[in-house]
């Protein structure tokens, strides 16, 4: 019986994982703790119970789960000896059912808690009742475990360390070898929240987990979610919440994410963790779904020293063009953050917690809802829909939805609701933003032009012949582009052969297609959704510490669309600036040397763009137009992937950008291949 995923096998990827589900919270305003609290979340997630789904026997749920406070006063009735609160971290853990590899793993547990200064104090058996699971949930169930840590250190320390101690032992559970390591699962590790979640349906939750109905259990938070992992494999691990978010929808742009966020590892500094901040990576957990990377990166953000909403509008920010009317501060402050981290885009609605603030926020498309209510008694619901909680009316004091883009934030310490032009602008003050871009950041279209470059060509014909072009992509393709504007538009169907069954030869960009979750993801595009659509590109200087914000990391050309003409590419590689160097390298191979001579050429082209790193050259421009008698052209999708996986190896991508010069690429696709 397999736990996770099953392994990447034929055309089925692990990777493409990804969730719609039900999520929301319960709170009360000014903190005080009750369980009520935990009562009302449940009923929440109950009355979500169709958002989530169930498996094919119809008892084991896709998921389910709940964030509280962490309960102190029920601990210590359960006979635990404890310190005050803040001085303790715990956490719910999942351990392989093997006795003999759950032994090895909590050896490891004493072992690293000792290498961190830090000490494990207890170990309490989670008392369950696994007569309410489904067959397949029964055969995959872990043995839960819930383990105290303590250490000498003051509450955000701890905190930090927690998080070293989480990190340390799931990568040494991860690379153990053990039969059972992907049983392992660690659903929080804090001094602040505990989760309580695994693979039920919402009704199985509260009677899986005895806990959560004990009369001394009590929250001002319970934060829940109810999964509907859609065309995926439900596994326990996946249940959310996670560590701080409860995430609805999907990350389309998942892939490119996770590759980003690993190049970035190399060039990460931080105060707060110093030489310990290795012992944090992977940030992204291998082989999760989309909403577990997302919270990985949040998390991240969280723990180096950035606010939960400094982090969320990071990675989900709201539209910020100019048919968004936003202060020019924040547009400021969004373009910045744009520059250093790449928008994790999809249908998301998201709800976090981190254990005294407790809130949500859309993404700039607001494709999934999120309704909320606040009461007179200080109580406030959000779900994604309305009617998860029924109050009486005169008992209601303000209820509305989320809007695109903004978040709604609670603060149960000082027990107030803090709107959100007051977050945006609190954020938007941090630095400066507006003055660092308008003294560092180049308009493409404002550099000089010193010597316009001709867009024709001799030998025409040759060069058409060259790069594979056919009548139809001059009659089909090119003609109703240059005439309307746009794409051209055709019926839907492909009667010829796919690419790799094909007898004739075939561009690279043909074996790909394009990825999109039908099941859920509305259609959408720049001409009617403006608004949330940008085209908007940068290029330039080379990229530091994503923990550290500086004026120059903003010391980029902006391009109001990733196409460029060659007398704009003739003004970048003419710039005199320091911060904008750049050297060509030839996309050509050996035309009468085969395939070894084709992958000598993409070596060469890998160690000239190292080299170019190592001198601090600001950018490449990868170009085919030394092509002649001799030379053949490399494909440019597979010069541009090979070097772009290179340079992530090596630990240097993001130290140097790309420019594309190619003949080969002509359709909006093999544009958006290059792209991504």
């Amino acid at each position: 019986m397999w736990k996770g995923f099953p392994d990447k096998s034929g055309l089925y990827n692990p990777e493409n994982e990804h969730d719609s589900c039900g999520i929301g919270f319960v709170a009360h305003i000014k903190g005080q703790k009750s369980g009520e609290i935990i009562r009302r979340g449940l009923e929440v997630l109950l009355n979500m119970s169709h958002r989530g789904a169930e498996s094919a026997d119809n008892t084991t749920g896709d998921g389910a789960g709940i964030t509280i406070q962490i309960p102190h006063r029920f601990l210590v009735s359960k006979g635990i000896s404890l310190p005050d609160p803040g001085e303790y971290g715990t956490g719910i853990i999942f351990f392989p059912p093997d006795k003999e590899e759950r032994k090895a793993i909590e050896q490891w547990f004493y072992r690293i808690a000792e290498e961190e200064n830090l000490a494990i104090s207890a170990f309490r058996d989670v008392p369950v009742n696994s007569s309410v699971l489904g067959e397949i949930a029964r055969r995959s169930e872990p043995v839960i475990r819930q383990v105290f840590i303590t250490g000498d250190y003051e509450q955000d320390e701890l905190e930090r360390k927690l998080y070293i101690f989480r990190k340390r032992i799931e990568n040494e559970v991860r690379n153990s070898g053990l039969r059972q390591s992907s049983y392992f699962y660690v659903n929080s590790l804090s001094t602040r929240t505990l989760v309580y979640k695994g693979l039920f349906t919402p009704v199985q939750l509260r009677d899986y987990y005895p806990d959560l109905s004990d009369p001394a259990m009590e929250s001002a938070i319970a934060l829940i979610h109810s999964r509907f992992s859609t065309n995926t494999f439900p596994t326990w691990d996946l249940a959310q919440p996670f560590r701080y978010l409860s995430h609805n929808g999907e990350i389309n742009t998942i892939k490119g994410n996770r590759l980003w966020m690993k190049a970035r590892e190399a060039l990460l500094q931080s105060q707060l963790f110093g030489k310990d901040l290795e012992k944090l990576f992977p940030v992204i957990e291998p082989g999760k779904s989309d909403s577990a990377s997302l919270d990985n990166v949040f998390e991240f953000l969280v723990m180096t020293g950035r606010t939960m909403p400094h982090a969320i509008t990071m990675l989900v920010p709201e539209s910020f063009n100019d048919k968004n009317p936003i202060p020019n501060s924040l547009k400021a402050y969004y373009e910045y953050h744009s520059m250093i981290m790449e928008p994790w885009d999809g249908p998301a609605s998201l709800v976090f917690t981190d254990g005294r603030y407790v809130g949500g926020t859309l993404d700039r498309n607001g494709l999934r809802p999120s309704r909320y209510v606040i009461t007179e008694d200080d109580l406030i619901v959000m779900g994604s829909e309305v009617g998860v909680q029924k109050f009486p009316a005169e008992k209601i004091r303000e209820k509305g939805r989320l809007r695109p883009g903004k978040i709604l934030l609670v603060d149960t310490k000082l027990g107030i609701i803090i709107p959100d032009t007051e977050i945006k602008g609190q954020l938007s003050r941090q630095n400066p933003y507006g003055n660092w871009l308008k003294e560092n950041r180049l308009e493409l279209e404002k550099i000089e032009v010193k010597q316009r470059i001709p867009s024709t060509l001799d030998q025409y014909e040759t060069y058409l012949r060259v790069f594979g072009y056919t009548k139809d992509d001059l009659d089909m393709v090119f003609k109703p582009m240059a005439m309307e504007g746009k794409e051209p538009v055709g019926s839907m169907g492909n009667d010829t052969p796919p690419a790799v069954l094909s007898k004739k030869p075939q561009r690279l960009f043909s074996y790909f297609k394009q990825h999109f979750a039908q099941v859920t993801n509305p259609p959408i595009d720049p001409i009617r959704e403006g608004l949330v659509m940008s085209l908007t590109n940068y290029i330039g200087a080379l990229q530091s510490n994503l923990l550290e914000e500086t004026p120059a990391m903003c010391k980029l050309i902006r391009f109001q669309s990733p196409i460029i003409i060659n007398t704009d590419l003739g003004k970048i590689k003419n710039l005199q600036r320091e911060e904008f160097s750049n050297i060509t390298i030839n996309m050509v191979f050996d035309a009468r040397g085969g395939g070894k001579a084709l992958q000598e050429a993409l070596d060469r082209i890998c160690h000239e763009a190292e080299q170019a790193v190592d001198n601090k050259i600001n950018y490449l421009i990868l170009s085919d137009r030394a092509v002649d008698e001799d030379h053949a052209p490399i494909p440019s999708l597979l010069a541009v992937s090979t070097l772009h996986h290179y340079l992530i190896s090596v630990k240097k991508r993001m130290q140097i950008g790309f420019i594309v010069e190619t003949a080969e690429a002509r359709e909006v696709m093999h544009f958006a291949l290059l792209l991504g």
